[in-house]
Parts: structure tokens; C-alpha cells; sequence
């Protein structure tokens, strides 16, 4: 006897569609997310909440290992929470460019024109914290193993921050370390890890960003 739950289908829906068709998707979707760039000076434009419950809805959408799902996204719009993470974060980063990074960690990050200073996670209207559930419970609360966590939320956050840019929007990644005090702040529990302090809103009008360019197709992969 086991007890593993039984394997049931659905039909699948999909729309086929003839070769240009497909080729003018990929080709108008690489478009669109080539202008997709990370954005540090945003404005204060208010953003609909169901714009960011829809790109949510599409991050929960991603695969994941054994279907666990073992993601959870705090949204945040009220002003004195992102206050608070705003100390917090840049109480870590003035540690992290004070020494903790050390010097070969801040000499690639120095291209970039990053610092301690996080205005943009007050001015922003929405924060998004991702975090990865590393172990969940059954209904007798004991501690269930999650499989393939980092690579499960890291689908989920690449579709969030695309959902974003394909509904018009900016986004930034932040990842202050150590992010403990995301846990506190948002209420979660000790189960989740907080990943990724995802800012989402409108550009502001002089918004400047880092002249940087990508590896070319050839550099990133290989055809055999």
C-alpha cells in the first residue's frame, strides 16, 4: 500500500499555430523584453493593485518541482512599511559597502553606480518580496521536504519581473544580506527564506539607467 496520491489527467489547451506565427511571437516578445531594463530612479505614479495581482497570478503559474509551489510574495504599498524596510535595507547595505562585500565584489559592482543609499524603496509604489518556502507541513503540521526550491523560485521571480515589463512597468532586483529582517517585517514565518525585495512601479521621466550591454546569442549557447 502507498500513500501517494493518484495520478490524474486533464485534457491540455493549447493553440497551435503555423510556423510564422510562432516565429513572430518569439520575435516579438524578444523585442519587447530587450528593452527591459533594471530601474533605480522611479516615480511615484500610484500603480492599480490588480495590475500587480495579475503579474503575481502569472509568477504563480511557473513550474516547479514536484508542483510544490513553495513560493509566497508579500505586496507592499503602505508607506510606513516601506519606510521600515528602507532603514533596515540600508543599515545592511552601509555594512556591505563599508567592507562586508570586499573589494573584488564592490569592483564589479562599481559599473553599475550602486551604494548604500535605497530611495526608491519608499518612492516606488509597490514592493514585492519574494520568498521561498525552503519546507512546508502536512495537515498534522509535520515538516514536509520541498524539492528544487532555488530553482523553483527562481522560474517564478524571471516570470514576475517579465509579467512586469510586459504590463508596462519598471522593476529592480534588490537582494540586501543578510534579509532576515524581511521576515519580521512581513509576518512570515521561519520556513520561508526572503530572496529577492522586488520594486515595481513607472519610471520617472529622467530616469537614468547604467550604459551596459549582453553577451550576443553565440557567447551564450551552443547548438550541437
Amino acid at each position: 500500500m502507498t500513500d501517494r496520491p493518484p495520478f490524474i489527467t486533464e485534457p491540455l489547451i493549447f493553440q497551435h499555430r503555423d510556423e510564422e506565427a510562432v516565429q513572430q511571437r518569439a520575435d516579438r516578445f524578444l523585442a519587447d523584453m530587450k528593452s527591459r531594463r533594471t530601474v533605480r530612479d522611479f516615480s511615484s505614479k500610484p500603480v492599480p493593485r490588480s495590475v500587480i495581482e495579475a503579474c503575481i497570478e502569472t509568477a504563480g503559474g511557473a513550474p516547479s518541482g514536484a508542483n510544490q509551489q513553495p513560493w509566497h510574495f508579500v505586496a507592499i504599498q503602505d508607506a510606513q512599511i516601506k519606510h521600515r524596510i528602507r532603514l533596515a535595507a540600508e543599515e545592511e547595505e552601509r555594512a556591505f559597502y563599508a567592507g562586508r562585500a570586499g573589494q573584488e565584489w564592490l569592483k564589479a559592482l562599481a559599473h553599475l553606480g550602486t551604494d548604500e543609499n535605497k530611495p526608491f524603496l519608499e518612492e516606488a509604489p509597490w514592493l514585492i518580496v519574494i520568498f521561498a518556502k525552503r519546507w512546508g507541513e502536512d495537515v498534522n503540521q509535520k515538516r514536509t521536504k520541498h524539492y528544487y526550491v532555488p530553482e523553483s523560485v527562481g522560474i517564478a521571480s524571471g516570470m514576475l519581473i517579465s509579467a512586469i515589463h510586459m504590463a508596462g512597468l519598471a522593476s529592480l532586483t534588490h537582494t540586501p544580506a543578510p534579509m532576515k529582517f524581511l521576515n519580521e517585517i512581513c509576518g512570515r514565518p521561519e520556513s520561508e527564506k526572503p530572496v529577492i525585495l522586488l520594486v515595481a512601479g513607472y519610471p520617472r521621466d529622467d530616469a537614468q539607467v547604467p550604459k551596459i550591454t549582453k553577451y550576443p546569442l553565440d557567447e551564450i549557447s551552443s547548438w550541437i
